[in-house]
C-alpha cells in the first residue's frame, strides 16, 4: 500500500531539520521560526510575488513562528506612500498576517528599512573603521568598467587604500549632504578578483540628496540593497530569508557583510546570522512581471492603471474577480522547487472556475441582446402580466437555495442562440425549432422581424405553458412525450438592467512575450478587451440581494449562465452609473482550445 502522505518541498524538509536539531533555539519548538516578505515600494506586486508571499507567511504560520512585512524603501527617487498602500492591501488580501497587524490600522507592525538607516550607518562606521570599506570617488561609469570580467579580475580603485580617517571624514559629508549625487560611493573592501562578480569591492552606500517619503531630508545616503537586505533580516531575528535564485550569486556577499561585522566581536555582542535559500520564482506563460515594462504598459496608456483587470498585478487580478483562495492554491499546486520552469497561466484560470463554481451564485445575462416576443402570452392570461419563476442559485451548493426570476410577453435573448437557416445540430433557436429557455418554458420561434439593413432585430414565438420551470411537457394522446435537446438563458424585458460588460482576454498572445523580437509589447494582443454596452441583467445584479455570499473582499462574484464567471467593478459602476461587470474567466479553456488547433 503507498505512501498518501504529501510529499514535504525542499524548504519545508530544511526547516524540518533545523527545527528538530534547534538550530534556532530549543529542539522541537517551531515558533522560533521567523520569515519575510521585503518588497520594495517602487510597484505594485504582481503575481510573481504571490509566490513568495503565500510561501513565506504559509511556513510562519506551519511551524507557528513569525512573519515579517517589511518594506525595503532605500531608494528615494522611486519609492511613493501609494505603492506601500497598495502592497500593505494586496498581502492582506492574499490573507497573509504579519506580527503586529491590525484589523484597524492596515500599516501597524509593518515594518521599514528606513527605521534601521540608522543602525545601519553604524555598520557601516564600523567597517570603515577595521578597514573594510572605503570611500570612492571614481563615476559610477568608471567603477562599472572597472570591475573587470567574467575571465578578467577587477581592476583596483585610486581610492581604495585611503586612510581610515579619511574615509570616516568623507563617509560624514556624504551623510550631511556637502557632494553632489553621484560623486561619492562607499565601497566594501573585500577582493578585486573574486570569482563571484558580486564580492569586487561592492558598492554599500550612494550619495542620493531626495527627500524619503518617510525620513524626509534626514538622510543624503541610501544603502544599496546589497547592504541593506541581510542586515534588515539580522535586526529582524529572521531565521529563513528565502529569496529567488537570481540571489544565489549574493548570498556570499550578505554572509560577508554579518561575517565583517561580527569581526572581533564578543560572541554575545556578534549580530544574529540568518540562513538565506533560494527556490524558483512563479513565472507564468503569457504574462510579464518586469515593474520596468509594467510601468512602461501604464505610462505608455496601453493599460487603465496598475489595477488595471488585464495586468498580471495583485490588484488586477482582484479587480478581474480573482479569488485570494484561487490565487493561493494556484501557487501551491505549482510547487517550490530549485528549477527555473514555465507555469501554465491555464492553471492559475482554472483554479479560479474551482473556486468560483462552487461559491458563486449563478444569474443570467444576455450579452448581445435579441428581442423574442410571446405571441400566445395573453392567450393563457392577462397579455401584460409577469409570472414568477424559481430559478437555483447554485447547483454545486444546496443550500444557496433558490431566486425568483419574472418572465413576460416580452424578453431578450442571445442573438447567437438564433439562426436563420441552422445546420443539423444546431440546438437552438430557428424557423420552427423549440428550445427551452432556462428555468422557464419551451419556446417555438415562427417568425423573425428585420430592420431595413436586413438584420433580425426581434423573434416572434409561442410557448408552452405545460412546461412551467423547464419541464417535460405532459404526455400526448399517445403518450409520447415530445423531446427537446436545446437550452438557451433569457432576461425579462420588464425585470431587467441594462449594463456594461467588460469582456477581457489575456494581455500578451505569445507564451513568452518578446521572445520573438526581444520586446514583449510587440505580443500585446489587440483584442485584450471588448465593451459591451447594452447587455441586459437580471435586475438583482443591480444590487446585493441577501441570498449572495459574504465575499471577504466586498467583491460580488457571479457565474453568468453559458458566459461565464463575472464580478462587479463597483469602482466602475459609480463612475457610469449603471453596473459594470467584468468578466474574469471563460467557463472553459477556450486557450488551451487554440493551442490544439495549432
Amino acid at each position: 500500500m503507498g505512501d498518501d502522505t504529501p510529499k514535504r518541498h525542499f524548504i519545508q524538509q530544511i526547516i524540518d531539520a533545523d527545527v528538530a536539531s534547534g538550530k534556532w533555539g530549543a529542539p522541537g519548538d517551531g515558533s522560533v521560526l521567523a520569515t519575510r516578505f521585503p518588497p520594495e515600494p517602487n510597484g505594485f506586486l504582481h503575481v510573481g510575488h504571490a509566490k513568495s508571499i503565500c510561501m513565506n507567511h504559509g511556513l510562519a504560520r506551519e511551524f507557528g513562528g513569525r512573519f515579517v512585512l517589511r518594506f525595503d524603501d532605500t531608494n528615494p527617487a522611486k519609492e511613493e506612500q501609494r505603492y506601500v498602500d497598495s502592497i500593505v492591501r494586496d498581502v492582506a488580501w492574499l490573507g497573509a498576517r504579519w506580527e503586529g497587524a491590525s484589523e484597524g490600522d492596515p500599516t501597524a507592525g509593518v515594518k521599514f528599512a528606513s527605521d534601521y538607516f540608522g543602525q545601519m550607518h553604524d555598520w557601516a562606521v564600523e567597517l570603515i573603521e577595521k578597514g573594510l570599506a572605503y570611500v570612492d570617488e571614481q563615476s559610477a561609469d568608471e567603477i562599472r568598467a572597472t570591475r573587470g570580467s567574467l575571465k578578467e579580475p577587477g581592476t583596483p580603485s585610486p581610492w581604495r587604500d585611503r586612510p581610515v580617517a579619511e574615509n570616516l571624514a568623507e563617509f560624514e559629508a556624504m551623510r550631511r549632504g556637502e557632494h553632489a549625487d553621484g560623486s561619492r560611493v562607499l565601497r566594501a573592501k573585500i577582493d578585486m578578483a573574486s570569482p563571484n562578480m558580486n564580492l569586487r569591492d561592492p558598492v554599500m552606500y550612494r550619495v542620493v540628496n531626495a527627500p524619503h517619503h518617510r525620513t524626509g531630508d534626514a538622510w543624503h545616503i541610501y544603502p544599496m540593497y546589497d547592504w541593506a537586505h541581510g542586515l534588515e533580516d539580522s535586526i529582524e531575528g529572521i531565521t529563513h530569508s528565502i529569496c529567488t535564485l537570481e540571489f544565489e550569486d549574493h548570498r556570499p556577499l550578505y554572509d560577508w557583510f554579518i561575517d565583517a561585522i561580527n569581526k572581533g566581536r564578543a560572541d554575545a555582542d556578534k549580530i544574529h546570522h540568518p540562513q538565506q535559500i533560494e527556490f524558483a520564482r512563479l513565472n507564468p506563460t503569457y504574462i510579464i512581471t518586469s515593474k520596468r515594462k509594467l510601468l512602461q504598459l501604464v505610462e505608455d496608456g496601453r493599460v487603465s492603471g496598475w489595477d488595471d483587470p488585464r495586468m498580471p498585478t495583485v490588484s488586477g487580478l482582484r479587480r478581474r474577480g480573482y479569488t485570494s483562495e484561487s490565487v493561493r492554491n494556484f501557487v501551491v499546486g505549482v510547487g517550490v522547487t530549485k528549477f527555473n520552469a514555465m507555469h501554465d497561466l491555464g492553471l492559475l484560470e482554472g483554479a479560479l472556475r474551482e473556486d468560483l463554481n462552487t461559491r458563486a451564485p449563478r444569474r443570467m445575462g444576455v450579452l448581445d441582446p435579441l428581442k423574442v416576443t410571446i405571441t400566445n402570452w395573453g392567450a393563457h392570461g392577462d397579455e401584460e402580466r409577469l409570472e414568477d419563476l424559481e430559478a437555483v442559485n447554485n447547483p454545486e451548493d444546496d443550500s444557496a437555495g433558490t431566486r425568483t426570476v419574472r418572465f413576460g410577453k416580452t424578453i431578450w435573448i442571445e442573438r447567437d442562440d438564433f439562426m436563420e437557416d441552422p445546420p443539423k445540430k444546431f440546438f437552438r433557436l430557428g424557423p420552427g425549432r423549440e428550445v427551452r429557455l432556462r428555468s422557464a418554458f419551451w419556446v417555438t420561434c415562427h417568425d423573425s422581424v428585420k430592420n431595413d439593413a436586413g438584420e433580425v432585430v426581434e423573434l416572434r414565438c409561442t410557448y408552452d405553458p405545460d412546461t412551467r420551470g423547464g419541464g417535460n411537457p405532459p404526455p400526448d394522446a399517445h403518450g409520447k412525450v415530445r423531446k427537446v435537446k436545446g437550452t438557451v438563458h433569457w432576461v425579462g424585458d420588464a425585470d431587467c438592467v441594462d449594463a456594461e460588460v467588460r469582456l477581457f482576454e489575456r494581455l500578451f498572445t505569445a507564451e513568452k512575450p518578446g521572445k520573438a523580437t526581444g520586446d514583449p509589447l510587440d505580443d500585446l494582443n489587440p483584442d485584450s478587451l471588448a465593451v459591451v454596452e447594452h447587455a441586459k441583467l437580471e435586475r438583482a445584479l443591480a444590487e446585493p440581494t441577501p441570498d449572495e455570499p459574504d465575499w471577504p473582499d466586498g467583491i460580488r462574484r457571479f457565474q453568468f449562465e453559458r458566459l461565464g464567471y463575472f464580478c462587479e467593478d463597483a469602482e466602475a459602476s459609480r463612475a457610469a452609473g449603471r453596473p459594470v461587470f467584468n468578466r474574469a474567466v471563460t467557463l472553459r479553456d477556450s486557450w488551451a482550445k487554440e493551442a490544439k488547433k495549432g
